[in-house]
């Protein structure tokens, strides 16, 4: 029996050494296990055949069988094209080919039986079809094909010639080599328990099925396995953490924590935020590591909550830190803490990279002393030299900057790992995956303060300017500021798209009446400041900035935020950078400036958009475009390894049945001790990727 996992590609008939390569390098298969796991994206049915007058444009793909009469070439150069007069006997169409012009003029014959596979469409009024598929009709028995499988190919591939005929080539041959019944990776009682098909018959019909329910019975069977391991993974060591990681026990809520909400409360707390600090205090006070996921929208005061959570560590005798994505938003942070605390006795100190010298050694000290109580840091947080006395809070603001191993490093802060709670406006979609999976306990701040307006989000195209500039014009006229937002900072010869530089100067001369200030990442921090403060103080009325606002910038008084080539953006950017508004009691506007010429994917990104403002619906929606992320690896965003087949945004009921018969089973043997379920724990060892524990972090 061939040992599938070990056998290189390289040895399968028709691989050999060069083409393992490129299978490894572009699609990460370097064994037959790896070749029989890489699942057909789609299925056509090749069991029929059509006549050329049965053929319309709204078909997707076909096979006819008939004869090439003649060939002929139009154009010249890049727009040459070889067209093959193509009859059936009855009727005639066009296959049209645009390149390897001359291998296919010599390598198809006239007056031959061919079948051609492809996706007709009409142009003048004529059936044609576009570089078809084309194979002798006597090699080829549409019976035996069923529905044929297509697999995913990169252009790399396709210049080698590696395309998805020739995948299928490849598992052909290895289904050949496998004469053995492939061994299962399920208990036999969940497999008639959930009525599944076998392992064997499931990965030999996801490949090659003879029916659409061939097809969908091995795709539950193998997306209800992948969803089922992760689940049992991530079950089995969230009991375990909250067994092991007992957690600092929090039980008093003292004097720092009621003098600030009897007398430096700087406003009335919504009911929300009450329900997240009672939801808060209970997990600090069971026994058990907090790790609680905050959300809330831009503006629904997350930090105040968070600084409430951090007072009371403090009043049990622990040290607090809040860790930042940026150097503007720690300094917003540490701004705010020490106007909000002012009055109590509690150290807070800021940690930056551009905090130097004595001031650094003194907050370093402060720390291993005790004296420093609150940290307010960046990644300078993370350093072997960042050493606490006593750390047991740490909040993570805009997780969604932090990579998942960088977050990891903050529990190595002291012997016991301190209670975490990340913050998001928008949950990106590795969090929403790991939320859906719930091993995080959620929280969730679902209003805003009193007088706040939802923000209007419109969309505008760029040949549109001069509307823009009249809508801005009038905001200005009424004492309000507004953002700019570009993605680039200089002109990129390879994207043609809208350039802070550029975009600035058309700015002064076409609106010459504004102050403009200029923000982005490669100025120095004192240059930046200088141009926030202005905007801040009133003194400019327009702020141009790269994506360095997408977070840490407060003025309540901006009351409009232009994204130019909003296209560019994704979904939590968009969202992010229209929260810088919308903070005062006017109505603020979010404007979405694109091309006219947009993907369909990014027509949506823009709907979604100017239809929601709630962070997880945003969320959400991010998920069923990019993807979950790498559910128990470091992965933040973009197709996973993990999940093959599975969908978490179409798989919603695979997922809960998975979770249901992953607690059922752990229930009834939490310490895989039950003889029938050691084939669980053997595939279980065998999938794990990584001795840590990523998914227990946040």
């Amino acid at each position: 029996m061939i040992d599938l996992d070990r056998q290189d590609i390289m040895f399968l008939p028709g691989v050999g050494p060069q083409r393992a390569k490129f299978l490894g390098d572009e699609l990460q298969i370097h064994t037959l296990h790896d070749l029989l796991y890489t699942f057909p994206y789609k299925h056509i049915d090749r069991t029929r055949l059509y006549y050329i007058h049965e053929l319309t444009a709204d078909m997707p793909y076909v096979q006819i069988r008939g004869q090439i009469l003649s060939f002929e070439t139009e154009g010249e150069g890049r727009k040459r094209r070889l067209i093959a007069h193509f009859t059936d006997g009855q009727s005639m169409l066009d296959l049209i080919w645009f390149n390897g012009i001359k291998y296919i003029a010599s390598h198809y014959k006239v007056r031959t039986d061919y079948i051609v596979f492809g996706r007709p469409s009409v142009f003048n009024d004529k059936i044609k079809i576009v570089h078809p598929d084309v194979e002798p009709a006597d090699e080829l028995r549409l019976n035996a094909m069923g529905m044929q499988p297509y697999y995913t190919t990169t252009e790399k591939m396709k210049r080698a010639g590696l395309t998805s005929r020739s995948m299928e080539h490849f598992t052909t041959t290895l289904f050949k080599l496998i004469d053995f019944t492939i061994p299962e990776t399920l208990p036999s009682y969940l497999i008639e328990s959930l009525n599944l098909v076998s392992l064997d018959q499931a990965l030999r019909h996801v490949h090659y099925p003879t029916c659409a329910e061939d097809l969908r019975k091995a795709q539950f069977r193998l997306k209800f396995e992948e969803l089922f391991y992760i689940q049992l993974n991530i079950i089995r060591y969230a009991r375990d953490r909250r067994q092991k990681y007992r957690g600092f026990v929090f039980t008093r809520v003292g004097e720092l924590f009621h003098e600030f909400y009897e007398k430096n409360l700087p406003f009335q707390l919504t009911e929300a935020q009450k329900r997240v600090i009672r939801e808060i205090r209970q997990d600090m006070g069971s026994g058990r590591q907090m790790n609680r996921l905050l959300q809330g929208d831009v503006g629904s005061g997350k930090t105040l909550v968070a600084l409430m959570t951090m007072l009371i560590a403090l009043d049990n005798g622990f040290q607090a830190c809040i860790m930042a994505p940026t150097e503007i938003l720690a300094e917003q942070h540490y701004a705010t803490f020490q106007k909000m605390l002012f009055g109590l006795p509690i150290g807070v100190s800021l940690l930056t990279g551009n905090v130097k010298g004595k001031r650094r050694k003194d907050v370093l000290q402060g720390l291993e002393q005790g004296c420093v109580q609150i940290l307010v840091g960046t990644h300078a947080v993370l350093e072997d030299t960042v050493v606490f006395k006593s750390l047991g809070m740490v909040v993570v603001d805009e997780q969604h900057r932090f990579g998942v191993a960088q977050r990891a490093r903050l529990w190595g802060k002291n012997v016991n790992p301190p209670h975490v709670l990340v913050m998001t406006a928008t949950p990106i979609p590795r969090t929403l995956a790991m939320t859906l999976y719930g091993d995080l306990d959620v929280s969730v701040i679902d209003e805003l303060p009193p007088g706040r307006k939802p923000i209007q989000t419109l969309h505008q195209f760029e040949n549109r300017r001069e509307s823009l500039y009249r809508g801005m014009r009038a905001q200005l006229r009424e004492g309000r500021q507004i953002y700019v937002v570009y993605p680039l900072i200089k002109e990129s010869e390879k994207m043609d798209i809208k350039n802070l530089e550029d975009g600035y100067e058309q700015l002064c001369h076409d609106l010459p009446e504004c102050k403009i200030s200029k923000v982005h990442g490669k100025m120095t921090s004192a240059e930046k400041d200088a141009e926030m403060q202005a905007f801040i103080s009133g003194e400019t009325q327009i702020l141009v900035a790269t994506t360095v606002i997408e977070v840490g910038v407060n003025v309540p008084n901006a009351s409009v935020m232009v994204i130019e080539n909003a296209e560019r953006f994704g979904l939590p950017q968009l969202h992010q950078m229209r929260g810088r508004v919308g903070r005062g009691a006017e109505q603020s506007y979010c404007i979405l400036v694109t091309k006219y010429q947009m993907s369909a994917e990014t027509r949506k990104r823009i709907q979604i958009m100017t239809e929601t403002n709630y962070g997880f619906e945003i969320a959400e929606a991010d998920l069923k475009l990019r993807g979950p992320g790498d559910l128990e690896g470091t992965q933040q965003s973009g197709v996973s390894f993990t999940l093959r087949l599975a969908n978490l945004a179409r798989d919603g009921q695979i997922l809960q049945l998975a979770r249901e018969t992953a607690e059922k089973v752990l229930d009834e043997d939490p310490y895989g001790a039950a003889e029938r379920n050691r084939i669980l724990w053997k595939q279980l060892n065998k999938l794990k990727r990584s001795t840590v524990n990523w998914g227990a972090i946040s």
